[in-house]
């Protein structure tokens, strides 16, 4: 999985969805990430038709929604999302929430299925807490690849980074809102790091998700704000600007809907 991915969420309009698909994918971008959620499974799947880049060289993840997550839902979801994507398959699907017919076993179960029958890459949750991804991992037939959350310097995930990083667990963590849409521009630790290395402060904020083994998937819309996070891949962080990051006083979690399951 490229640590730099494309998010999509909210380019719910199919021309503006599909050129900035396009653009990423020119840009050098070769995770993709959408969601049945998302309204744009189409618009993503046309953008990737329309790329000169052959499937085999990209990364494409989408989300069952909630209320599509008991066993039957999520097979027929899981088709639906790869009619509109145009795919074979995906690499990784993801339960986009453990609400609505969530059921560890029941849906897993379901996932498992669609893996075997290589409908999917890999097995992914979105929005878990450390207590409902051990219920997964330890109910799952086959393993969970990744766990999608909202992280970013403002919301660092300590305690689920350090689980996933355990040697029997091994999940991969993907970051959403990974420059907390744009505030990570108003954080003077940020700011002044970022100004050391010729840097914006979103850039800065990617790098150190980067340096912390986490996957980030910004979602940008115009070419300028693409490219420009693209670029934080020429950004190396030290271990001192790194442990300034981690030391920021402060935590704002943008994504907390009344059914998340932390509250």
């Amino acid at each position: 999985m490229p640590m730099l991915g494309f998010g999509t969420y909210e380019l719910d309009d199919y021309d503006q969805c599909v050129e900035s698909v396009k653009t990423a994918i020119e840009t050098g971008y070769r995770h993709i990430d959408t969601a049945e959620g998302y309204d744009n499974e189409s618009a993503v799947g046309d953008a990737i038709a329309e790329s000169d880049v052959s499937r085999d060289e990209l990364f494409v993840a989408t989300k069952v929604s909630p209320d599509n997550l008991d066993y039957d839902q999520v097979l027929t979801s899981a088709e639906e999302s790869l009619d509109r994507l145009g795919l074979d398959y995906v690499d990784l699907l993801y339960v986009h929430w453990p609400t609505g017919d969530y059921e560890a076993d029941d849906t897993l179960e379901a996932f498992a299925e669609l893996r075997e029958e290589g409908l999917i890459r890999e097995i992914g949750v979105s929005n878990f807490t450390v207590d409902l991804l051990e219920e997964a991992v330890e109910a799952a037939e086959e393993p969970i690849f990744a766990n999608q959350v909202e992280m970013h310097p403002l919301l660092q995930q300590d305690d689920l980074r350090e689980f996933c990083g355990q040697e029997d667990v091994d999940v991969e963590l993907v970051a959403y809102s990974p420059i907390a849409r744009g505030d990570v521009a108003d954080v003077p630790e940020l700011r002044a790091v970022a100004e050391k290395y010729d840097a914006t402060p979103e850039q800065v904020s990617l790098a150190w998700c980067r340096e912390k083994g986490v996957t980030a998937i910004p979602k940008a819309t115009g070419q300028e704000h693409i490219q420009e996070n693209w670029r934080s891949l020429g950004v190396e962080l030290d271990k001192e600007d790194v442990a300034k990051i981690d030391n920021i006083d402060q935590e704002e979690r943008l994504i907390d809907p009344d059914r998340a399951p932390w509250n």
